[in-house]
């Protein structure tokens, strides 16, 4: 069972790292990556940045055009203008049906790869144990959780040591990341300090108290 074990925590390890950094996330940098490669949605990408630098220069050429004193070539601008901008829809059209398309495939792979063996891995090997307990060390209701639902009792079921291994995985993780955020962070913050207040301020606040004390005590 050993290989089981291992594949169990790869798993575990794969699902943790998606869900500590964001499945869209890894999304956009796979998308930018395969973006630099020489396939068809780079010259398509590349094709659309070209085309949004064009039509901002012309729209801003066409802004600084007198539409009354110059009207032949802000006309020409214009169409030039209208003729880009359908280009440029077309194309982001063009890319946004791609990234769909993109973006669902690697949500099938993810699930194929990661989601449906971490249902039917523990499932097929149920009833065989993964390890066995040290005799003695535990009591009875705790072995039998250890090796719930099917496994012989007094051993680790794959349920269990999935559920560990996604336990221990997520608090090293999170660990790593207070870790990180701690070394990255600037060495010189300070914590906010409330302002002094001047010492007229505070006398006048002083002066107020001492003399609403004798109304007080007649009060009483």
């Amino acid at each position: 069972m050993a290989n089981i074990l291992v594949v169990i925590f790869a798993i575990e390890v794969l699902a943790q790292l998606i869900n500590a950094l964001g499945a869209a996330q890894i999304n956009d940098l796979i998308w930018t990556i395969l973006n630099h490669l020489p396939i068809a949605t780079s010259k398509a990408d590349a094709e659309q940045r070209q085309l949004q630098a064009e039509y901002v220069k012309v729209r801003q050429e066409m802004n600084a055009t007198s539409s009354q004193d110059e009207f032949a070539k802000w006309a020409k601008l214009r169409r030039r203008h209208d003729k880009l901008h359908s280009k440029l829809e077309a194309t982001k059209r063009e890319l946004e049906a791609s990234r769909s398309q993109f973006d669902n495939y690697l949500t099938a792979m993810r699930m194929l790869a990661i989601k449906v063996p971490q249902y039917v891995i523990p499932y097929w090997y149920g009833k065989e144990p993964m390890f066995w307990l040290p005799y003695g060390w535990f009591p009875y209701y705790a072995e039998w959780i250890i090796s719930f639902p099917r496994a012989p009792l007094g051993s680790v079921s794959a349920p269990s040591w999935q559920l560990a291994c996604s336990g221990v995985i997520a608090l090293v993780i999170e660990i790593a990341v207070l870790v990180a955020k701690r070394i990255l962070a600037p060495s010189g913050t300070k914590l906010a300090v409330p302002a002094a207040r001047p010492a007229k301020q505070q006398q006048q606040q002083q002066t107020a108290a001492l003399s609403d004390m004798p109304q007080a005590k007649k009060e009483l």
